[in-house]
């Protein structure tokens, strides 16, 4: 198991590359695996809102354009998740030992930000369907 403690050190350029890519795979499993739920939430509305209201809410036309966009997040995704690592290491070269457990903080914050970010697509769709509903 990848422990989210670094250990006592740990505070050179390569250290702290080496922390933060050894969590790089089970950050993409966590958020690959709520962006298959928040996939599959866009996909049972834009089923429902097809049978219901011949629409199907939240798909692109065309459709192409939602594996585009799932690819487009996960490299945009990616990019932001090595922001934390540069991030750290300039808190480290700018406050030394001050810097403290920043790694751990920012990794754990990142995970959540991206989960929910992951799922804001699921919930507007969600809304969507909501007020359809209402004012069906």
């Amino acid at each position: 198991m990848i422990s989210l403690i670094r250990p006592s050190g740990g505070d050179s350029f390569w250290e702290i590359l080496c922390w933060w890519e050894l969590r790089r795979i089970p950050n993409n499993l966590v958020v690959g695996g709520v962006g298959v739920v928040s996939c599959g939430v866009i996909l049972a509305v834009a089923a429902i809102a097809s049978e219901l209201f011949d629409e199907p809410l939240g798909l692109p036309d065309p459709p192409i354009l939602a594996v585009v966009g799932v690819l487009a997040y996960g490299v945009a995704a990616n990019v932001c998740y090595s922001g934390g690592w540069i991030a750290e290491w300039l808190v480290r070269k700018v406050w030394r030992e001050r810097a403290g457990a920043f790694g751990e903080i920012s990794f754990v914050l990142g995970v959540l930000f991206s989960i929910l970010l992951t799922l804001v697509p699921a919930g507007f769709c969600l809304l969507a369907l909501g007020i359809h509903l209402l004012h069906a």
